[in-house]
């Protein structure tokens, strides 16, 4: 079984870290991914060793609130609908644009009475001087625990994931700027020690480093940080609300001879609606009167409209034009094409791609390493004989500069943004690891029938060895069961009264068989005539010239007899051979597989300009090739459509459905493809070479940041240049980098085919 979570209280990579390690204790747990972006977990376990309930107690246990998403019957696809959006609740603690509202004056006060006189602004005469020392200390204190209390999520956050021994983000702010305020309290102290005193050089010393301004600028900072990051990582679900916005609101409907308006989500499958020119379709269905043009580019990202006549079928989304017709509704809810483009979209952005297992990895220890190097660089300086107040802002600033979130944003920020793309282009992207894998494919297996062709053959010369028009109605009558497109194109030649066929049979990769007038009759290629004892030799040089000219030829026999042969030719796709083309020029092998013959096959693979040919093969037989190529140690993506390629799409190490219509939720592909335009693989692997490019960079310089970032903070340039960092740029420095993270990953916004 695999559930769904929102969960609540995480604010880094390392807390996620937390999360899966807690849930994958569990006995019968296969696996839990954790999508900091969304804040969603989704396991996968044995329902009967566990439940949805030891998980959350799990994720409870490791100081985390989880809640299930329920499976819910929304008949129309909402934002409400759409939980990976929002936290599980409202923030509980002070908002966060009225933290900055509170933080930001009181900071900029707190740094004109700390630093106002260092750039010669006057400050109040009971604030100033040695004599004055106790009261501007203990301003500054006041000052900054409003601060502290607005910003306290931080603190019950920080301090929580310490005691539960899983400490994140908050935890490194909160230590920094606990250790802060409590040294500036003890400075008071000691101020005032040293005015009752008369020991002048201890008041001087402590009242210039009270640091209760690097607490209030760290708590300020930070804040600052998670508001912009999170604005940027909102833009990350337009492609889901562009998505959700498709919807109309209302629909008319056609009952008990009347029309009616009702809301979009009261519509139940069966129910005739009505669309006008102009009106958006608000669910799949078929049409029953009327025809018009209908516009389907924000599902398929096809800009020409589609005429549609009765007996079509319609998605939801989709614009009517010009003409107006009565819909019977078939899908509905979560299951219209658009609500499954958008579940789509989300289990993408919330799956995980290989590359980002070694973020996970480091994520999941990060945050103690850095308290150690902390600890490690505040001994070592005072050991060095610094004083005091250096090694702590040392301390502090490795503290506070380390950033464990832009480790985890950069993976899941770059798949959402991407998953998001592509949709709108009508690539449907099932996982990020199908998209990662996609770009780094050695060998392209493409299918022939539907796939490079265009799917719709057609009768274009019949040799008969008696009556032609006997030989169509025999022809038509025994595949008038069959849903092969050979079958299917003979049937559309003849107009004329089929007899009936008995005890029909499909044989895969050879043909159909059936008793027509109480006589065996079969159809299909030279094998099945050969496993009928047929001879065909009077038809073989016929049969071949067809096949060079890329034509199938068809065999029919009675009784065990040659009645004749069918040729049919299905068209190469406009799109093909640019495809193939394309594709060779990424390093890609591209390998034709089909189940044709093999003349035929291998003319169609010439004027493709495939790499090889590998014909006359079962369904069975097209996933064995696939695997050879994989024992081979070649990465392998499978394109064909989805239903008869099954086998080979399960095998592939990516398997690509293309032209699945509404079909969307084929389960044995990886990338759906909405149209029938194997242009669109190649745009596909366009998308994933620029996706994986963007989560790299954004991978690198997260671990260049800290890796640069920590070992400056910890003063490792002060014996050489005299150069240290304040704990106050640390802060900034630590928003900037997450920020950095979302705003490259945002880019792939605007990537281009």
């Amino acid at each position: 079984m695999k559930l769904k979570f929102n969960i609540e209280g995480m604010s880094c990579a390392a807390c996620s870290a937390a999360v899966e390690r807690a849930v994958l204790k569990l006995d019968g747990v296969e696996t839990a991914e954790v999508n900091l972006l969304a804040k969603l977990l989704t396991a996968q376990f044995d329902e009967t060793k566990t439940d949805s309930n030891a998980i959350i107690n799990a994720v409870t246990k490791a100081g985390f609130k989880a809640e299930l998403i329920e499976e819910k019957n929304e008949k129309k696809v909402t934002a409400e609908s759409t939980k990976t959006i929002q936290p599980v609740t409202a923030e509980k603690y002070t908002p966060v644009k009225t933290r900055l509202a509170v933080s930001i004056p009181l900071l900029a006060v707190l740094m004109y009475l700390t630093m106002g006189h260092m750039v010669g602004l006057p400050l109040p005469p009971f604030l100033h001087g040695t004599a004055n020392a106790v009261q501007s200390a203990f301003a500054q204190f006041l000052l900054t625990l409003p601060v502290v209390y607005v910003n306290r999520k931080f603190f019950f956050g920080g301090f929580a994931s310490l005691i539960k021994r899983a400490p994140n983000m908050d935890t490194l702010v909160v230590v920094g700027a606990s250790a802060s305020l409590i040294y500036g309290i003890a400075a008071i102290f000691m101020i005032g020690y040293g005015i009752g005193n008369g020991i002048t050089n201890i008041v001087e010393r402590y009242a210039s480093n009270l640091y209760f301004e690097s607490a209030a600028m760290i708590l300020t900072l930070v804040t600052v940080g998670k508001f912009l990051e999170e604005r940027s990582k909102s833009k990350t679900n337009s492609a889901v609300e562009k998505l959700i916005d498709l919807t109309p609101k209302t629909a008319t409907v056609l009952k008990d001879g009347n029309e009616i308006t009702v809301s979009a989500e009261e519509i139940t499958e069966g129910d005739t609606v009505i669309i006008r020119p102009g009106e958006k379709i608000p669910v799949d269905g078929i049409i029953i009167e009327g025809h018009s043009s209908v516009d389907q580019s924000a599902l398929t990202g096809e800009s020409m409209p589609v005429e549609k006549n009765e007996g079509d079928s319609v998605m939801s989304a989709s614009i009517n034009l010009d003409g107006a017709f009565t819909m019977k509704a078939t899908r509905v809810g979560k299951d219209t094409t658009l609500a499954q483009i958008i579940e789509l979209v989300e289990n993408a952005g919330a799956s995980k791609a290989p590359v980002a297992r070694l973020a996970d990895k480091i994520a999941g220890v990060f945050v103690p390493i850095v308290m150690a190097v902390s600890a490690i660089t505040f001994i070592a300086w005072m050991l060095a004989g610094q004083s005091l107040e250096f090694a702590l802002s040392c301390a502090i600033c490795v503290l506070v500069i380390s950033c464990p979130c832009a480790l985890g944003l950069a993976t899941p920020v770059a798949i959402t943004v991407s998953a998001g793309k592509c949709a709108s282009n009508g690539i449907l992207v099932k996982s990020a690891s199908a998209l990662e894998t996609l770009g780094k494919a050695d060998v392209y297996v493409l299918d022939k029938t539907g796939t490079v062709t265009t799917g719709k053959p057609a009768v274009t010369d019949i040799k008969a060895y008696s009556n032609e028009t006997e030989l169509l109605q025999l022809a038509a009558s025994l595949e008038s069961q069959s849903e092969h497109p050979l079958a299917k194109a003979i049937c559309e030649s003849y107009s004329g009264k089929t007899v009936k066929a008995m005890n029909f049979t499909y044989l895969p990769g050879k043909g159909v068989s059936a008793l027509i007038n109480l006589k065996k009759t079969v159809g299909g290629n030279a094998a099945l005539m050969k496993d009928n004892g047929v001879d065909i030799s009077a038809a073989q040089e016929y049969a071949n010239n067809a096949a060079n000219e890329g034509k199938t030829p068809v065999y029919f026999a009675v009784a065990g007899k040659l009645a004749g042969i069918i040729c049919i030719a299905d068209e190469i796709k406009p799109t093909s051979i640019e495809a193939v083309k394309s594709l060779q020029a990424s390093s890609s092998q591209v390998i034709l597989l089909t189940g044709d013959n093999a003349v035929t096959a291998q003319t169609i693979g010439n004027k493709l300009g495939v790499d090889r040919t590998v014909s006359e093969v079962l369904p069975a037989q097209k996933a064995q090739q696939i695997k050879l190529l994989q024992e081979q140690g070649k990465t392998v993506v499978m394109v064909g459509d989805g239903i008869n390629d099954s086998p080979a799409l399960t095998q592939a190490d990516v398997g690509i459905a293309i032209g699945g219509g509404t079909d969307i939720a084929i389960e044995s592909a990886d990338i759906v493809l909405m149209n029938s335009n194997i242009g669109d693989v190649v745009k596909a692997n366009t998308f994933s070479r620029k996706t994986m490019r963007n989560i790299k960079q954004n991978l690198f310089w997260a671990f260049f940041y800290n890796v640069i970032g920590i070992p400056i903070a910890a003063g490792v340039l002060f014996p050489i240049f005299g150069i240290t960092l304040s704990p106050m740029i640390g802060a900034a420095a630590m928003s900037l980098s997450s920020i950095f993270v979302v705003t490259n990953a945002l880019r792939l916004y605007k990537m281009k085919d």
